[in-house]
């Protein structure tokens, strides 16, 4: 028994399994395309504060990214997962996405690297906002990646109304020389986010977010969706031009997403699927069978997981996918970039440990009970 500390106080007792799911690797998927946000790996020798640009363990960094392609899962780099702009600068950030893509292109690994503008001061004008996406954009193209347009807290602030989001998109759209990934990430992810698309309003909203896309849907692969709102997710996907995907970012109601109806599916790009790639490319491959009741039945119990980790404030969910990674001996510590480690309670993290476990995600269920065991003598929890 273990005993794990309570919200409301106290601590109870849990017992942990003994023997995990055994989910070997596989191969491609074949029905749906799935991308998995991957997070970074801090280096815990660094003697850094949370202020110091990142340093980084590019040994564990890329270990973990040859973990999810083993598993058939595509790698979305560099993105809202691997902390940019939560203790992951460009300068971070455009080395991780080299070191990611000259890996990927090694071991034959689907990637797509986020473009954004977060080498930019604030404030900024519309122009140094072009010129920032500009040159991610260049450099993303330069690896061979695919990219994928996030949203900017800069546009965000400098932008006046719609126009101003469809004249920068358009621009860039024109300049890219692959098809992009469009990336709306709503504000309970990031709140300098809030009225992005040029209107707080989430209908004008997703009126803007369409006409940018259908005025260049050769440069549209498709869209990642992040509002954790199923019901407008799959009202946007049936309006998307013939041949544009849509990417669940949904980490709430990604199984009935992804399973999709008669009128259609999501495809994937989760922060979820880091510390849950082996159930969900088993959920995948059950689905390339036509298993649909197979592929919840796997799927739909990691729901309170997710919900759990992506809880309010949702931006700091990275803090329970690294320590799910530290259980699991994906890496060796439990230390972050930016000190994020930190950012959310010991009876959170305590829970993840336990609905982590209850799915089996620990390849090594005794190493896990010891990890989280250390973790709680630190806090001060009796055995």
């Amino acid at each position: 028994m273990i005993r794990l500390p309570q919200a409301g106080g106290g601590v109870r007792e849990y017992a942990p399994r003994a023997e995990p799911l055994a989910v070997p690797p596989g191969g491609a998927l074949a029905s749906r395309t799935v991308f998995s946000a991957a997070h970074v790996v801090a280096d815990p020798y660094a003697d850094t504060t949370p202020d110091s640009p990142a340093a980084v363990d590019w040994d564990a960094t890329l270990a973990f990214r040859r973990h999810l392609w083993a598993h058939g899962l595509g790698v979305a780099e560099a993105m809202d997962t691997a902390q940019r702009g939560m203790g992951l600068d460009w300068a971070g950030a455009a080395e991780l996405i080299r070191r990611s893509a000259a890996e990927a292109k090694a071991v034959g690994g689907r990637i797509a690297c986020g473009v954004g503008t977060d080498q930019l001061a604030s404030p900024a004008d519309l122009l140094a906002v072009r010129q920032a996406y500009e040159e991610q954009l260049a450099l993303v193209e330069e690896t061979g990646s695919q990219a994928i347009l996030m949203a900017s807290r800069a546009l965000a602030a400098a932008a006046s109304g719609p126009e101003d989001y469809l004249d920068l998109y358009g621009h860039l759209l024109r300049q890219a020389s692959e098809p992009v990934v469009l990336h709306w990430l709503g504000p309970m992810f990031d709140p300098a986010l809030e009225g992005y698309w040029g209107s707080a309003d989430l209908d004008a909203a997703t009126e803007t977010f369409l006409e940018v896309i259908s005025a260049h849907p050769d440069k549209v692969d498709g869209i990642k969706v992040s509002l954790l709102d199923a019901r407008r997710e799959v009202e946007l996907r049936r309006r998307l031009p013939a041949g544009v995907r849509c990417y669940t970012g949904d980490d709430f109601h990604y199984p009935e997403l992804i399973a999709g109806d008669e009128q259609g599916f999501s495809h994937a790009l989760l922060g979820i699927f880091d510390p849950l790639a082996p159930l969900a490319a088993e959920a995948v491959r059950t689905l390339d069978t036509g298993d649909v009741a197979g592929f919840r039945k796997i799927l739909d119990p990691t729901v309170e997981l997710s919900r759990h980790l992506f809880a309010a404030p949702t931006r700091f969910y990275k803090t329970g996918v690294v320590l799910l990674a530290w259980l699991a001996g994906h890496q060796d510590h439990f230390t972050m970039v930016g000190g994020l480690q930190s950012a959310r309670s010991l009876p959170h993290l305590a829970r993840a440990y336990e609905l982590a476990d209850g799915l089996g995600l620990f390849p090594d269920p005794a190493l896990a009970e010891a990890r989280m065991r250390s973790l709680l003598t630190v806090h001060g929890v009796p055995r």
